[in-house]
């Protein structure tokens, strides 16, 4: 019997121990799957990469073929510079300020409440804020809440109510109700920085100051490589050294309009741009 116990407890170890090595067998094999598998996937994910890579490739190989191939070569020289304004005359050679307006005064207001609102939303403000208060005399001391009501729809029109008034007491107080026509004097104004003060200056006075960057002359003029950076006062000193100053104030009015109807800011149509051939952006839709 005891023998026979003995044989069976060994019968019994050699199993488990058996059991043990198969058990040890299967996780060694399911490790070397699974590591294939994570090979396998890795090497797919890389594959479908390089593809993506190789297929961006050409078009940036092709934008900057196209570029060294031009007669006009790239960046901001001369000729150019010159063939960009060509094409702009062509395309737009009435362009002028969307604001409606009829003196510089009425400019200006337009000007501060087109901040963060359109264009197209401030003419349908302005002419009735205008009937009411035609001077800045009259608008100078206005109830801040009438103002308020008038302007709301235009946003922000807490802070659009502080600069209209503050700036039309301060041309009635200082400057005998006039529209100042220096830049020096037209930036001490409440709301007007280097923007509005260029646009009241080149299109109410004539007066070609500086250039006017808003959001489209910043886009295009960085699309079309006239400037590389991206704060609005040193891209304003870069078009300034290479734009004639006789163009200033029309050109920036032709920016915004081509901004506005060809090179916009997602989906520009490139295939109805006369200054396409001339263009090597990175966001360029042919």
């Amino acid at each position: 019997m005891a023998l026979r116990a003995e044989s069976f407890l060994r019968l019994l170890r050699h199993r488990e121990q058996r059991g043990q090595a198969i058990a040890s067998l299967c996780y060694s094999l399911r490790s070397m799957a699974n590591s294939k598998n994570k090979a396998a996937k890795k090497g797919a994910r890389a594959e479908r990469a390089s593809k993506s890579n190789r297929a961006a490739k050409p078009s940036a190989r092709a934008s900057k073929r196209s570029s060294r191939n031009s007669p006009f070569g790239r960046g901001p020289n001369p000729e150019r510079v010159k063939a960009i304004l060509h094409g702009l005359d062509e395309a737009y050679p009435a362009a002028t300020c969307a604001l409606k307006h009829d003196n510089p005064f009425q400019l200006l207001i337009s000007t501060i409440l087109s901040a963060q609102s359109t264009d197209v939303r401030v003419n349908m403000v302005t002419p009735g804020l205008f009937k009411k208060y035609p001077t800045p005399a009259a608008l100078a001391y206005a109830n801040p809440r009438d103002i308020e009501e008038e302007i709301r729809s235009t946003g922000f029109y807490r802070n659009k109510t502080k600069s209209i008034l503050g700036a039309s007491k301060k041309i009635v107080e200082e400057f005998n109700g006039e529209v100042p026509r220096t830049m020096e004097q037209i930036l001490e104004l409440p709301g007007v920085a280097r923007k509005t003060a260029n646009v009241v200056l080149g299109t109410g006075f004539g007066i070609a100051s500086g250039v006017v960057v808003d959001t489209h002359v910043q886009r295009l003029s960085q699309r079309l490589d006239l400037t590389k950076n991206t704060d609005p006062k040193k891209i304003e000193t870069d078009l300034m050294k290479v734009i004639p100053e006789d163009r200033w104030i029309l050109f920036s009015h032709q920016l915004i309009w081509h901004g506005r109807r060809i090179c916009k800011a997602r989906k520009p149509l490139c295939i109805e741009c006369n200054l396409e051939k001339m263009c090597y952006s990175k966001d360029k839709t042919i």
